[in-house]
C-alpha cells in the first residue's frame, strides 16, 4: 500500500474524486444511508486526509480533524476501507497510521471519535474508551469514544 496524508489544498482533483467516490460507495450506497456526505469539514483549515492506495486504487481512507471542528478535541472520522480490502489488515494499518499522523500534527492531544457501535471493540484495541451512551446518527447506532492523551481541549 502507498500512503499519503495531505491537507485539502494539496489533494489532486483525482485524489479528491477518489475519496468522495469511496466515501459515497461505503457510507451512502453500501450502508444504505442517504445523508449529506460533504459537510465542509473536508476543506476546513488543518484537516488532513489519509489515503491508502493499492495498485493506484484508493482502498483505505480517513480524515484527521483539528480541535474544535467536530469535537472539542482532535478527531478522526470517515474511517473506511473498500469492501475488496476488508480482512487484509488494511483497516488496522489505516488506523495505526492515522493515529501516528494525529500525534505528529497535534502532539499529545486527546482524540475523540463517533464510532459505529458495532466497531467499539475494534477501536478499543487502540485505547479508545466509550464516553457516551449509544445514539442514532443517520439511522445507524453510534457511540462517542475517546483516546485520552496529555492535552484535553474544552
Amino acid at each position: 500500500m502507498q500512503w499519503q496524508c495531505l491537507p485539502f489544498e494539496e489533494l489532486t482533483t483525482h485524489q479528491l474524486y477518489d475519496l468522495m467516490k469511496l466515501r459515497v460507495d461505503v457510507f451512502v450506497v453500501e450502508q444504505n444511508c442517504p445523508y449529506p456526505e460533504l459537510d465542509d469539514n473536508d476543506r476546513r483549515a488543518g484537516t488532513h486526509h489519509l489515503l491508502g492506495y493499492n495498485n493506484d486504487q484508493l482502498v483505505a481512507y480517513l480524515r484527521l480533524l483539528p480541535p474544535g471542528t467536530t469535537y472539542t478535541n482532535v478527531s478522526i472520522g470517515r474511517v473506511l476501507t473498500a469492501e475488496s480490502t476488508r480482512g487484509t489488515g488494511a483497516g488496522h494499518e489505516l488506523l495505526r497510521l492515522g493515529l501516528e499522523h494525529a500525534e505528529r500534527l497535534w502532539p499529545d492531544h486527546t482524540i475523540d471519535i463517533g464510532a459505529q457501535s458495532h466497531l467499539q471493540h475494534y477501536y478499543a484495541r487502540y485505547g479508545f474508551e466509550a464516553i457516551s451512551e449509544e445514539y442514532l446518527e443517520d439511522g445507524i447506532p453510534h457511540v462517542d469514544m475517546r483516546l485520552s492523551k496529555g492535552i484535553v481541549c474544552g
